[in-house]
């Protein structure tokens, strides 16, 4: 059942009186801050120097790469669902990715790459296998009749992709990048916390938790939260309006 405004509302506001009620019932500031304490020191953190540094460089490296895994993920599921060779070979690799837990690839990246890096390539190996998946996937349930008419008529490879598969990957992409954009987030953040990533949100949280700063560990949860929401709404409505257009061409 859709969920309106309202009721949106009032369950945000009923979490945070639980929220509220087990600060008070604990009664230790640095074992749960209350959202009082939190909400004051949002109001303060963003004035920091160097606050808008850091979000910049985890924001930098997550989304950069969220988007390798989109473009790549895209243009492997196209060829695979072209040719089928393609997909075999791929298949080991997304079955290894999909299965070995993200702390595993953390560890073994930190022996190979720098921590600059680690965002970018953790949020990447998370996000292409729901993208390269759920595009052939929607590949795959494709009109048989309608290509065999497109293969009839000879129409060409290009305006098959455009005006048959497009719209039929549409739902499919949609859903995956809703899902991969917050998990693109948590793994690049959980890279940077293990990482220790100088200058990162990642590094925010770790010292947090070293110095027992519960206000500061949740004030940048939030702030996580609520740069992954932006930037998943954003991105959703581009790819909408971007598969409008091609339905125009």
């Amino acid at each position: 059942m859709a969920k309106g405004p309202v009721q949106k509302a009032l369950a945000i506001l009923a979490a945070l009186i639980v929220w509220q009620a087990a600060a008070e019932l604990v009664g230790i500031d640095f074992l749960l801050a209350s959202p009082l304490q939190v909400a004051a020191r949002l109001a303060t953190i963003w004035r920091e120097s160097g606050f808008w540094s850091t979000v910049a460089f985890s924001m930098s490296r997550i989304v950069g790469g969220f988007m390798t895994a989109f473009i790549l993920g895209i243009v492997l599921a196209l060829l695979a669902g072209r040719f089928p060779l393609v997909e075999t070979f791929l298949w080991p690799y997304v079955v290894t990715i999909r299965s070995v837990p993200v702390a595993s690839f953390i560890i073994i990246s930190l022996i190979w790459l720098t921590g600059r890096q680690l965002a970018v390539f953790i949020s990447f190996l998370m996000v292409f296998p729901m993208i390269y998946a759920n595009v052939l996937q929607g590949i795959k349930s494709a009109d048989g009749r309608l290509l065999e008419m497109t293969a009839l008529y000879r129409v060409p490879w290009t305006r098959r992709l455009l005006y048959v598969y497009a719209p039929n990957v549409q739902p499919y992409l949609t859903s995956a990048c809703s899902v991969a954009l917050g998990t693109a987030w948590k793994a690049g953040v959980a890279a940077e916390v293990i990482g220790v990533v100088d200058g990162s949100i990642g590094e925010k949280l770790y010292e947090s938790k070293i110095y027992f700063m519960t206000a500061d560990l949740l004030a940048w949860t939030v702030i996580i939260v609520l740069i992954s929401v932006l930037f998943e709404k954003l991105f959703l409505f581009l790819m909408k309006k971007a598969f409008a257009g091609m339905e125009k061409l």
